[in-house]
């Protein structure tokens, strides 16, 4: 049997009306500029980007991640407006939150010495974000996008109890696993 190669990513993604509100703004996003990339997965705040792993061995990833995140409790994040990479990104900015840097710089140590990944710019220089807006901006209208998302207002406070792995799927992100934190 042929090896399936899929592709995987670990994010908070939270649940109810905070995930209902990023999505909302998204859907605000299509209808006012057509940009819709971002719809391609839940909101979420990303804690180790894409990488590829064995389908068949899909099961062992997640219980490995599962005694993992078993070391560490439940995150809080408060969200605050909006902030943005150059002219590419709109995202929903969470607070700092020593406890998710903590997380995120044990679980890219994880990832390199037992998952056998690659470190990545991303797992050294890590700025959590819930993106609303990528891959489909222009430049040219990018000051357009930000002067209608920065003029929404938004609050919000999470408490995140699992951490979600999804898997890419018929071109869509899909939570395929939630693990919780904390056991």
């Amino acid at each position: 049997m042929a090896k399936t190669i899929s592709k995987y990513f670990l994010a908070l993604v939270p649940e109810g009306p905070l995930q209902e509100q990023a999505t909302a703004l998204k859907l605000q996003l299509k209808e006012k500029f057509n940009i819709k990339y971002a719809l391609k997965s839940p909101a979420h705040v990303t804690i180790k980007m894409p990488f590829h792993w064995n389908e068949a061995k899909e099961g062992e990833l997640a219980q490995r991640l599962e005694t993992f995140f078993e070391a560490f409790g439940p995150i809080d994040l408060e969200f605050s407006g909006f902030d943005r990479f150059g002219k590419r990104v709109l995202f929903i900015a969470p607070k700092a939150n020593p406890a998710l840097s903590t997380l995120q710089s044990a679980l890219s140590g994880f990832c390199r010495t037992t998952l056998k990944l690659e470190e990545e710019l991303s797992d050294k220089a890590f700025h959590p974000h819930m993106t609303i807006a990528f891959k489909d901006t222009k430049p040219q209208r990018f000051d357009d996008y930000w002067s209608y998302v920065k003029a929404q207002p938004f609050q919000a406070h999470y408490q995140f109890k699992d951490v979600a792995l999804l898997k890419k799927m018929e071109n869509k992100w899909e939570v395929m696993r939630r693990m919780g934190l904390g056991g």
